[in-house]
């Protein structure tokens, strides 16, 4: 079991703090799919399985440069 401490959902500047990034960067990757969210109100919560699930996998990054 969990602590009570440990966080399960985390709004979109600590989820970006968790990932490394920005809370821009981060609104592009929900805006692109990559992140699934949930919400409560307007409150946009992203639950911690899907941080791991997007921090463990491999991400290409495309760029419009030949």
């Amino acid at each position: 079991m969990q602590s009570p401490d440990e966080k399960i959902l985390f709004d979109r500047k600590s989820a970006a703090v968790a990932l490394s990034i920005s809370v821009r960067s981060l609104d592009y990757l929900i805006s692109g799919g990559q992140l699934k969210t949930r919400r409560i109100g307007r409150k946009v919560l992203i639950h911690r399985s899907e941080l791991r699930r997007f921090a463990q996998a491999d991400h290409f990054v495309i760029s419009g440069k030949d």
